[in-house]
């Protein structure tokens, strides 16, 4: 006899110990081990961390994630790793051949068919239950204000808690769930979907006269206060705090705040900043830029004044001095008044203030000696050189550029028209 099969013989019934004991002396298919990342001999918590490590960024990221997540309903039970790590995927039921069987297959057989990644157990042997209950995503509009200074913001919410008068079970007293008619106590039923034009697989669905659960309770068994449903609604007060320096669509996390189910811990409730639109400012990462109108005489002669009042109500001074001037469009930079740095609100970015000059109106011009005012300003500029040999004299009216273009009746991208409308046009050539 064989010294290898000598020693199968003499071990005891397999386990998970022993099942890694024949690995050392036979070879065995390790492509869900490979798919994880981890060595035959992994124990479950190098499982559980390889399978946690997922590349969101992978253009496959949804295809690997069904294999992996299948692969490791594998391996972390302990009767399918040990059929697996003695016959392959043949003791599980899987392609003959020793490969992977069909994502879509697996997928469907382990997580009820769902392939929406989401760990649910559609009754007994369904799979696994799920880790922790559905995150609620509540998007909460801040104004810029709230992002500059920080904010506490107290809500009202309302979530699903577990019953507390039949504490999650759904019935009164010791009354006993009956089996489903529907899905035989299965907690699913089967889909039969067709994969490929060839080729035809069954899926499981939760079933949906029990819930999924197997069972039910009759109609004068259930618990008056939650109806069955073993939750029941419930009003609290939330507190969130949106610091200084946070973004637009930043998340605040209230871990374990979200609806409760009977044996899942509750999931979260996560806020989404939405910052709404500031009619002074605009920000850029840690910078602010806000536009700042001066008088003619400013621009000139220089000005010493509050410009802007900041996201915080202080008044921002601002001297420029005499015979510096300044043009439309100009720009300068406060160091140190942008925006706190989020977790670092000591720190902050910059203030860009960019300038418009206000002309003077036609009441000022009709109240001053325009014959002074000429001899002070610099000269009206010349003709152009060189001069045209034609010069129409024309006359103009006002108008807004936001015009500019409209005049267009035309849109030659939306024409339809046929090669017949230009005689002698040749059809254009394609490459195959």
């Amino acid at each position: 006899m064989p010294m290898l099969l000598r020693v199968f013989l003499l071990l005891p019934p397999l386990n998970h110990q022993w099942v890694t004991l024949i690995f050392l002396l036979l070879p065995v298919d390790t492509e869900l081990y490979d798919l994880l990342g981890v060595p035959p001999t992994a124990s479950e918590g190098d499982i559980k961390k390889a399978y946690r490590k997922k590349n969101p960024d992978d253009p496959n990221a949804a295809q690997k994630f069904q294999e992996m997540a299948a692969a490791y309903e594998i391996l972390i039970d302990s009767q399918s790793r040990a059929a697996y790590d003695a016959q392959g995927m043949s003791g599980l039921g899987g392609s003959s051949d020793g490969g992977m069987p069909d994502p879509a297959d697996m997928f469907a057989q382990f997580f009820g068919g769902g392939g929406g990644g989401a760990f649910f157990d559609f009754g007994p042997g369904a799979g696994m239950r799920p880790r922790k209950g559905q995150d609620t995503h509540i998007p909460y509009d801040v104004t810029l204000e709230d992002l500059y200074n920080g904010k506490s913001i107290k809500l009202n919410m309302e979530k699903e808690v577990v019953c507390n008068g039949c504490q999650g079970i759904g019935a009164k007293g010791s009354a006993k769930p009956k089996e489903c008619a529907q899905c035989q106590g299965k907690g699913w039923t089967a889909i039969h979907t067709q994969l490929s034009p060839q080729r035809y697989g069954t899926a499981r669905a939760k079933c949906t006269d029990c819930n999924g659960e197997g069972s039910k309770f009759r109609e004068k068994d259930r618990c008056k206060k939650c109806k069955g449903a073993k939750t029941v609604k419930e009003k609290n007060r939330q507190e969130i705090f949106v610091e200084k320096g946070m973004v637009d669509g930043q998340k605040i996390v209230l871990s374990g705040a979200g609806d409760e189910e009977p044996g899942v811990p509750p999931g979260d409730v996560v806020f989404q900043l939405k910052m709404t639109h500031h009619e002074s400012f605009e920000r850029s990462g840690p910078d602010l830029m806000t536009n700042v109108k001066i008088t003619l005489s400013e621009a000139l002669l220089g000005f010493s004044r509050i410009l802007i009042t900041h996201l915080d109500g202080r008044g921002i001074h601002v001297a420029n001095p005499p015979r510096k001037i300044i043009k439309p469009g100009h720009t300068i930079i406060i160091r140190g008044e942008g925006m706190p740095t989020y977790k670092n609100p000591d720190h902050r970015g910059n203030l860009y203030i960019v300038f418009d000059v206000e002309m003077p109106d036609a009441t000022w011009m009709n109240a001053i000696d325009g014959k002074l005012l000429e001899q002070l300003l610099p000269p009206k500029k010349a003709d152009l050189e060189p001069t045209p040999s034609v010069v129409d004299e024309v006359t103009f009216e006002e108008a807004d550029i936001e015009d500019f273009g409209e005049g267009d009746e035309h849109d030659w991208e939306d024409d339809d028209y046929d090669d017949d409308d230009f005689p002698g046009a040749q059809p254009e050539c394609r490459p195959q």
